[in-house]
């Protein structure tokens, strides 16, 4: 069985952006892309992998999982899709994407995620935004987060309006460069 991992940059403080979205307050120290999409290759988008050369194939993902809003980036550049190499998921309950056959749009997410960890494959990437990790908080099996060293005070938290709150064990904790500690949680 496939495990749901919420895979997401944070702030010290628990926040996931600035208010508004803005994911841009987290510095992007070109050593510590490179760590982390030698261990996370499939989370590299499409149009920046040949740049950057990560050509290795999905260690960890096959599927990713993503709201609207984390979507949003993407349509802003002008791509239907940011990561047309994995089975992707969009939940919204809009109907203002542009069409991609490598897209799927979701209403239910729930559903979907437990439907898809009942797949044979890799893992399924959660890979925000914070709304949608707090309607899939009970099935999130494990937590990888990028801990930035910045505290942001104000912003979009890893789980926006938690209903109760959840336990998880601390695992591994790898530094990477540029300050960043990878930490993996596995559910309590």
């Amino acid at each position: 069985m496939r495990r749901l991992v919420y895979y997401v940059a944070t702030s010290i403080d628990g926040f996931i952006a600035a208010e508004g979205g803005d994911a841009s307050v987290f510095p992007t120290d070109p050593t510590t892309l490179t760590a982390l999409f030698a261990e996370y290759p499939e989370t590299c988008p499409t149009h920046v992998r040949a740049a950057l050369g990560v050509d290795a194939p999905p260690r960890h993902f096959d599927t990713v999982v993503m709201g609207r809003t984390t979507h949003q980036p993407a349509l802003d550049a002008g791509l239907t899709s940011a990561y047309p190499h994995l089975r992707q998921y969009v939940v919204t309950h809009r109907d203002d994407l542009p069409e991609d056959p490598t897209v799927t749009v979701v209403t239910d997410p729930v559903a979907v995620v437990r439907d898809l960890k009942a797949e044979d494959g890799l893992d399924v990437w959660l890979c925000g935004g914070g709304h949608l990790a707090a309607q899939l908080a009970d099935e999130v099996d494990e937590l990888h987060l990028k801990v930035n060293p910045v505290v942001l005070g104000t912003g979009v938290p890893l789980f926006r309006g938690l209903d109760a709150p959840r336990s998880w064990a601390l695992g591994e904790v790898t530094p990477l460069p540029g300050g960043v500690l990878l930490q993996r949680w596995t559910r309590a």
